[in-house]
C-alpha cells in the first residue's frame, strides 16, 4: 500500500523536527566559542554551497524570476535566523526558547489568512489566547516582564512562520493572490534548488551583519577542533539535510498547515536539552511550556481527531 503524499509530508516532517532539535545542542555548543552571527553565516553558507554542488545543474537552469522568489525566502528566513540565535545567545533555556519558536505554528495560519486570503481554521482563533496565557507565565520569572531572550524567540517565530509559507508557496504551483502580487512569488521552484539559495542568502545576510556589528578578532585563537565539529555538524546534519527535507516535505503538500507536525520540536528539543545541559524548567516556566503547547494541540485539534476516526475506521 502506497502512501499519498501528504502522508509522506507529514512522515519526513518528523523526521525535520528531530533534526531540528538535535541542531539545538550543535547551535548552543557552537556559540559558546564564537559569534553567534558570524555561526550563523559560516553554518549557512557552507550548507548552503553543499547544496548548491550538488543540484548545480537544476539551479543553473533556473530563470531569473525564480532566482528572487528564492532570495525573498532566504531574505524572511535570514531574519528569523538572526532573531533566533541571539536569542540562544542570551542564556534562555533552550526548553523555553523551543516553545516560543514553537508559536510560529500558532502564527502561521493566521498570517496566511491575512496575507494570503488562506483560510484559517477556527481553532486558530482559540488557540492565540491560550498561547497569549502560557507567555504570561514564562514572564513571571522576571516580575511579569518578558526577558530580552524571550522576545527574541517571539521575534523569531513571526519571521519563521512568514518563511514556512513562503517556502510551501514558492516549492509549489498555486493561485497567485494577497502578498503573492507584491514579492512575485507565483511560480514553483525545485526543492533542492530553492532550499540552496536559501540557505546562501541566510549565511550573506547575517554575515554582513555580523561584519557590522560583531568582533572576529579573536575567533580565531578561540579555534578548535571541537568547534569545527559543531559547525560541521550543524551546516551539514542541522542545516542541509534539515531544510532540504523541509523544503522536499511542503513541495508534497500545498498546505501551508503542514507547519503543524513542528508541533513536537519542542518536546524533542526540552528533551535533549535536559538530557544533553541537564536544563530544568522552573515552576513557572514550566506551566507556561505546557499551555503554549497546548495552544499548539488546539490549533491542530481538527487533525488529531481526524486522526482517531481513521485509526477507529482501519
Amino acid at each position: 500500500m502506497s502512501l499519498s503524499n501528504a502522508a509522506k509530508a507529514d512522515l519526513w516532517l518528523i523526521l525535520v523536527t528531530i533534526l531540528a532539535a538535535i541542531s539545538w545542542i550543535f547551535s548552543k555548543e557552537a556559540v559558546l566559542l564564537m559569534p553567534p552571527l558570524l555561526f550563523i553565516s559560516s553554518r549557512f553558507i557552507l550548507a548552503g554551497i553543499l547544496l548548491t554542488v550538488v543540484g548545480f545543474r537544476q539551479i543553473k537552469s533556473l530563470n531569473w524570476h525564480q532566482y528572487k522568489q528564492a532570495i525573498v525566502v532566504g531574505s524572511i528566513f535570514s531574519a528569523g535566523m538572526c532573531f533566533w540565535i541571539m536569542g540562544l545567545y542570551s542564556g534562555v533555556s533552550l526548553s523555553v526558547g523551543g516553545f516560543l519558536t514553537s508559536l510560529a505554528v500558532v502564527i502561521s495560519p493566521a498570517l496566511a489568512r491575512i496575507f494570503f486570503k488562506e483560510p484559517a481554521p477556527f481553532t486558530t482563533w482559540l488557540s492565540m489566547p491560550v498561547a497569549a496565557i502560557g507567555l504570561g507565565f514564562l514572564s513571571l520569572n522576571s516580575g511579569i516582564e518578558i526577558e530580552t531572550g524571550q522576545l527574541l524567540f517571539i521575534t523569531a517565530s513571526f519571521f519563521f512562520a512568514l518563511f514556512f509559507i513562503l517556502n510551501t508557496r514558492a516549492a509549489n504551483y498555486h493561485e497567485i493572490g494577497g502578498l503573492d502580487e507584491i514579492i512575485e512569488i507565483s511560480e514553483k521552484v525545485p526543492a533542492l534548488s530553492l532550499t540552496a539559495i536559501t540557505l546562501v542568502t541566510v549565511g550573506v545576510l547575517s554575515g554582513s551583519l555580523s561584519f557590522m556589528m560583531e568582533e572576529w578578532t579573536g575567533v580565531a585563537e578561540q579555534f578548535s577542533v571541537n568547534l569545527l565539529g559543531w559547525v560541521l555538524a550543524s551546516a551539514f546534519i542541522g542545516t542541509a539535510a534539515r531544510f532540504f527535507i523541509q523544503t522536499h516535505a511542503q513541495s508534497l503538500s500545498s498546505s501551508s498547515h503542514g507547519v503543524v507536525i513542528m508541533v513536537v520540536e519542542p518536546i524533542w528539543t526540552a528533551l535533549l536539552a535536559a538530557a544533553w545541559f541537564g536544563e530544568r524548567l522552573s515552576g513557572n516556566e514550566f506551566i507556561g511550556c505546557s499551555i503554549v503547547f497546548v495552544a499548539l494541540i488546539i490549533i491542530r485539534w481538527s487533525m488529531i481527531l481526524n486522526l482517531f476516526k481513521r485509526s477507529n475506521v482501519s
